[in-house]
């Protein structure tokens, strides 16, 4: 009987094995070992400038030449030369403000790691909580996403975000950038309709000032903590704060409702923050002089989605992105409703394309407007020589959700596969049912 339960035991343990390996996500890609030169595609720079006719070289995962192929004059004797003609290049698109890697599927809690216990958590670091074997990830690269602001949710302070490539064995490997920001739940005066109540009228949040008060009094904490030189107790909290007080973190600041961003802002600035950014902000537009005398950029929710209130006109999402661009703001725009729609960022930038903003425009918003607002502008975000080889080939147009197909894409250098869950999936159906023809 023992011997049995062994044999068990080993063929469970192998079969385990098998389908483990059947379904892991795909490697990263190898180091870039040769010069790379793409020639001849339309190449969208991400500066709000393009080249009908482009030359791109890259080596040891950096960017060399970014040129127009019409008048510069290259030995490509020892590159890899891809001929993109008829395609179009991008830089890597980044998704801000996203759960993409903390969370796998929603319905099932072990796969969520994405929020903290308590109401200020500051100190909850996003990235070591970051998983690269995830089968989202692969998906959202399909169309292009490259990098993601993977930040935490909960709380009133729910902790700090960091910028991560989608490609990398661990997050070690995968960090750009560090715990650049601290995510504060501004608190609202008006809490939505409890709909599963019959509920439909906005209610009043009686709890405000209370709340208000506690926001207050932490960040009143967090600045004498910042004074003291040397403390005798180390405080993870505080000491996770100080970044807001020299500038070296940004405080990203999510609320929707005009008064709220006015009021959320000052008080920022009254505690010593210098660097702000409000995410969501639904009703910016109602106060956007505010904003922009005030110079706070503004990452903004999906496009395609209904207004905040009511007597907004229906397409206000949609063309929100121009007006906030008209009126001298620096706009990204992002798409964090669900982790799996993360992967349509492009098709949400392409809406905005088409009210009002333009192509160009609406890639700068994914691409070189939040690199700049997450400060890693110098290294992504666009197609310049010395910043790093994140690039995405189309065959149309990435912002197009019925043009846009990947021929190849590189991360730092390396060639990324663009193949995943649902690729297998297609091809072990597809197998089943022409052999049984």
């Amino acid at each position: 009987m023992l011997k049995l339960f062994k044999y068990i035991i080993g063929v469970s343990f192998f079969v385990g094995i098998s389908h483990v390996s059947i379904a892991q996500v795909p490697a990263p890609g190898t180091k870039q070992e040769k010069p790379i030169a793409i020639m001849n595609a339309v190449a969208h720079l991400g500066t709000g400038e393009v080249i009908q006719n482009s030359v791109i070289t890259f080596a040891d995962g950096k960017l060399t030449n970014v040129a127009d192929a019409t008048v510069i004059r290259l030995d490509l004797s020892q590159y890899e030369v891809i001929n993109a003609e008829g395609m179009h290049a991008y830089p890597g698109l980044i998704a801000s403000n996203t759960i993409v890697g903390l969370e796998e599927i929603a319905a099932v809690r072990s796969t969520r790691d994405q929020a903290e216990t308590g109401d200020f958590n500051p100190n909850v670091r996003a990235l070591i909580a970051y998983n690269t074997d995830s089968e989202i990830i692969p998906t959202t690269r399909f169309n292009g996403i490259l990098y993601a602001q993977t930040t935490p949710r909960s709380g009133r302070i729910s902790g700090s975000s960091s910028v991560m490539d989608l490609d990398a064995w661990n997050w070690e490997d995968g960090v750009l950038k560090a715990d650049e920001g601290i995510h504060l739940n501004w608190p609202t005066k008006l809490l939505s309709p409890r709909w599963w109540t019959g509920e439909t009228e906005w209610r009043e949040n009686k709890k405000y000032d209370e709340q208000y008060t506690e926001v207050e009094k932490f960040f009143k904490d967090a600045a004498s903590y910042n004074n003291i030189s040397q403390p005798e107790v180390t405080n993870l909290k505080m000491e996770a704060m100080k970044g807001l007080f020299d500038g070296s973190k940004s405080l990203y600041i999510h609320t929707d409702r005009a008064k709220e961003i006015v009021e959320s802002v000052k008080f920022a600035q009254r505690m010593g923050v210098s660097k702000i950014v409000v995410v969501g902000a639904g009703q910016a537009f109602y106060v956007k002089d505010f904003l922009k005398d005030n110079d706070i950029a503004v990452i903004l929710e999906d496009t395609h989605r209904l207004p905040d209130r009511t007597a907004d006109e229906v397409d206000l999402p949609y063309k929100l992105p121009f007006l906030l661009k008209e009126a001298g703001l620096k706009v990204a725009i992002g798409q964090w409703d669900e982790v799996m729609k993360v992967r349509n960022l492009p098709f949400g930038a392409g809406t905005a394309a088409a009210y009002g903003l333009g192509k160009e425009e609406a890639l700068k918003m994914v691409t070189l407007n939040p690199a700049e607002i997450m400060g890693v502008s110098d290294k992504i975000g666009s197609l310049e020589v010395g910043k790093i080889a994140s690039i995405v080939v189309s065959e149309g147009d990435l912002l197009d959700m019925k043009s846009n197909k990947l021929a190849y894409v590189f991360i730092e250098g390396r060639r990324v596969t663009l193949e995943a869950h649902q690729q297998r999936l297609y091809q072990k159906f597809k197998d089943k049912y022409e052999n049984q023809k």
